[in-house]
Order: C-alpha cells, then sequence, then structure tokens
C-alpha cells in the first residue's frame, strides 16, 4: 500500500474567480435514506462520507459545505438518527451522512448494531472514496472517533478532519487545538493521507480549504 504523509492543515485555494473556485457540494439533493447495508446503493458512483461524534458540528459543516440551510438535519435528541442519509453531488458521486455516534441516550445493542454496520461500511464499502471527519476543536479527538480513523486510516483512502466550531475558541486556544488533534492523529497514523483543518459553520471559516480538498477527491 502507498504510504502518504500527513498534512497538518489544509492547502488554502488558489485566489481565482468566485465563479470558477470549486464548490462539489453545491446543488446536493437527498435521494435516500439507509437503514441496512441491503438498502446501499449499487457499485458505481464514488462516495464519500461523513462522520462525527453526536454534537460534533456534522449537519451544519454539510449545510456550509452545500451552502444550504436545511440540507442536513440534526437531530433535537442526538444519537437518535439511525440511518445513513445519501445526498448526490451535481458531478454524480454521492455524499453519505452517516448517523452520529457516541451519545449514550440509545440502548447499548442498538449503538452495537449501528457501531458495527458503520465499521463495515467504513472499512469494506467498495464506492468510498474519502471520508470527512468531524471533530469538535474544543475537546479533539475522542475514543469514539478512533475506531472510524482505525478502519479507514490502513486503506489508504485520504481523511479530512474538520475541527468544527472553531469560532467559540480564540487564536491561541485555536493553535492549541489543532496541535493537539495532529499530535493524537500523527502518533497514531504514522502514515496516512490525512488533513486537519480549522473549520466554523458559523462563520465559514475554513469552508474554500474544505471545498477544495473535497473537490480534488471527485472526477
Amino acid at each position: 500500500m502507498k504510504k502518504h504523509a500527513i498534512v497538518t492543515d489544509a492547502p488554502r485555494p488558489a485566489k481565482e474567480p468566485l465563479a470558477k473556485r470549486p464548490h462539489p457540494l453545491a446543488g446536493a439533493r437527498f435521494v435516500l435514506g439507509v437503514a441496512s447495508e441491503a438498502q446501499l446503493p449499487g457499485e458505481g458512483a464514488p462516495e464519500i462520507a461523513f462522520a462525527g461524534r453526536s454534537n460534533s458540528g456534522k449537519s451544519s459543516a454539510i449545510n456550509a459545505l452545500a451552502n444550504h440551510g436545511r440540507l442536513a438535519y440534526a437531530s433535537r435528541t442526538p444519537g437518535r438518527t439511525q440511518q445513513i442519509n445519501i445526498f448526490a453531488l451535481r458531478s454524480g458521486a454521492l455524499v453519505a451522512d452517516l448517523p452520529g455516534y457516541g451519545y449514550a441516550a440509545v440502548s447499548k445493542s442498538v449503538k452495537r448494531d449501528w457501531q458495527d454496520f458503520l465499521w463495515q461500511y467504513v472499512s469494506t464499502r467498495n464506492n468510498l472514496v474519502a471520508l470527512v471527519l468531524m471533530v469538535d476543536a474544543r475537546h479533539g479527538i475522542s475514543d469514539y472517533d478512533l475506531p472510524v480513523l482505525d478502519a479507514i486510516v490502513p486503506t489508504g483512502r485520504p481523511v479530512l478532519i474538520l475541527a468544527t466550531k472553531a469560532d467559540k475558541l480564540g487564536k491561541n486556544a485555536q493553535r492549541e487545538a489543532m496541535a493537539a488533534i495532529v499530535g493524537t492523529v500523527g502518533a497514531r497514523y504514522r502514515h496516512g493521507n490525512v488533513i486537519v483543518q480549522l473549520f466554523s459553520a458559523t462563520t465559514r471559516q475554513g469552508v474554500e480549504e474544505a471545498e477544495a480538498t473535497i473537490a480534488g477527491w471527485l472526477p
């Protein structure tokens, strides 16, 4: 397997006219809710998965990248959404919005079943080309995030970690948060195609950088 260096920050997009900048999630539309492996779309269109712990800001990040206020919905009770939501992009690719994990409100059996399903999806899904992982910048990588990274980083697929809610931290705290996440990822995965960047759906910090990275994954 080809080895890739961990990148500590996303490259800034070139200064080009706004109309020409990549907006890969713009125009996304919901097509399918998936509750089991048998319901997943067939082979063909490449998929980018969005994952994150409950309350990590995943839905807000998807909406910010799609420039759509209500494309992805955050459940009022975190952890209750038990399906993968599939969205179609204008490029023909798909986005898989994975259910939030790590919330204690659901039963242990349901939680275990969904963890098994998500592990299988992330580690074996042929259509999956990359993963965007949302991590609350204030809390960093959690023990719930590590199994997701353990499943995908060894496959060589690229991963973009968005340190969300960065607007809730001052500049020094943002630097410390980045250093902590990069340190955790670098120590665990010495060879991995991983980018870490600060992100805020509220101020749109990091939106252009994330779009440039995602656009590079798509045909």
